[in-house]
């Protein structure tokens, strides 16, 4: 991923000092655990846990070499032991040390991206709350609907992160797995409590079976849950661009101090901020296709996935940590505009309030097919006429049969389409 878009915290987990950093640690607690079993010398254990470190510069130079960054590492690494050197790597596979090396990773990304989470929750519950009475117009087809309130808007948003923290935490659980059981999963040349030992030290869980590798699906749902957590930043997003035009503009992003919204038309406020979360969202989704492409690999593995994998997981996860820095502020920043959205609501001169009038109509003894047509045809009057609804229920003769003035009128009372805000709060944990 580029710099623009990599903070430093979630991209020092990919830089390669950190990885070569946990590979070491892999492999002296494996040493270790060997030392445990009698495999190797306790002097030899000291001399190796004193003395092993890496150089990335001659990795780079050995791998240029050997074509293989693994045998690269193994070999830096043993520069520095002497003899001890043969003790490393024993029984072990690349990918051994790879795919463990890979889960912790993933799992410090996750860290990062739940907490992420919670927070975006803490502002999304504030903000919902501030506005659970605001009144506003609910769009179906981008067409006027019924009336809500922009704090049920913003429930909803904070219902969908709540599961996509549920879903990001399991995905955490999920790659929360290493692998040392050597060239193809079967223990030949490594005992199994060498895995044991490491991955407890590391707090992950041994690999219930594995191949040469940990089966790729795990990493798959990683993956594509973070293109969902996108993909629900990118709902959000859309949304306020939505609300932002300037035919609309109910909410609004905001726009700073010194701040230029076009290089051309000096009025401009764009939501260029909303935009580039609902562009990064695509690579998103991209990458989650190219993780299911990794599941299927050749027998007990192929190296397909590696290179694919060297991009999506660090990007993927850089992306998401970017998207949540920018939308976060957004979110808890957002410039609400009240009396554009009574305007809003007042644009249909009435028909919002159409179903209404329908249903009382139906409680007056007319089928809901009888009903529906005398609204219908007094709706139609209203867009074509642009006359106020109330208005044309009044001249109405078929509606002035079963209903009177009163009744029409009571129904256009706004506090009907919203007097369960409170209980919809409630059930999503918003009290």
């Amino acid at each position: 991923m580029i710099d623009r878009y990599t903070l430093s915290k979630m991209g020092n987990i990919w830089t390669d000092e950190h990885k070569f950093s946990i590979m070491l640690k892999i492999e002296i607690l494996a040493c270790e655990a060997m030392s445990e079993l009698g495999q190797i010398p306790k002097k030899s254990l000291e001399k190796i846990k004193k003395s092993a470190k890496f150089n990335i510069e001659e990795i780079a130079k050995l791998e240029e070499r050997t074509k293989h960054d693994i045998v690269a590492f193994i070999n830096n690494v043993g520069q520095y032991l002497g003899p001890e050197a043969r003790y490393l790597h024993m029984g072990l596979t690349s990918s051994d040390l790879l795919d463990t090396t890979l889960s912790l990773q993933c799992v410090e990304a996750s860290d990062i991206l739940i907490a992420d989470l919670r927070k975006f929750l803490t502002v999304l519950k504030l903000k919902a709350k501030k506005y659970k009475d605001t009144n506003c117009i609910a769009r179906t087809h981008g067409v006027h609907a019924e009336p809500i309130t922009f704090g049920l808007k913003l429930a909803v948003w904070y219902d969908e992160t709540k599961r996509n923290l549920e879903r990001l935490e399991q995905a955490r659980e999920c790659m929360r797995v290493g692998k040392l059981s050597g060239a193809v999963g079967t223990y030949a040349n490594i005992d199994p409590f060498v895995e044991e030992y490491v991955c407890k030290q590391l707090d992950l869980k041994p690999a219930n079976i594995a191949t040469q590798i940990i089966q790729r699906d795990i990493h798959c749902q990683f993956v594509t849950t973070l293109a969902l957590v996108g993909s629900s930043l990118n709902k959000f997003a859309t949304e306020i661009r939505l609300l932002q035009k300037t035919e609309v503009l109910e909410v609004e992003e905001p726009f700073f101090k010194g701040q230029i919204g076009s290089s051309a038309m000096p009025h401009k406020r764009n939501p260029v901020t909303c935009e580039r979360i609902s562009g990064l969202s695509r690579l998103l989704r991209a990458n989650a296709q190219a993780a299911f492409e990794n599941i299927s690999l050749w027998h007990e593995r192929d190296i397909s996935h590696s290179s694919v994998e060297r991009i999506i997981l660090p990007d993927s996860t850089i992306i998401l940590n970017y998207m949540l820095h920018k939308f976060i502020p957004i979110v808890d920043g957002l410039l609400v505009y009240p009396k554009h959205m009574i305007a809003s609501l007042g644009k249909t001169n009435g028909l919002i309030y159409s179903q209404r009038v329908l249903l009382e109509l139906m409680k007056k003894g007319l089928t809901r097919e009888e009903a529906y047509d005398v609204i219908q045809h007094c709706a139609m009057q209203v867009w074509q006429e642009t006359s106020d609804f109330k208005d044309v229920l009044y001249r109405d003769r078929k509606v002035r049969r079963y209903m009177k003035p009163s009744e029409i009128d009571a129904c256009f009372d706004i506090k009907y389409y919203t007097r369960y805000r409170d209980f919809i709060f409630k059930r999503v944990g918003l009290k």
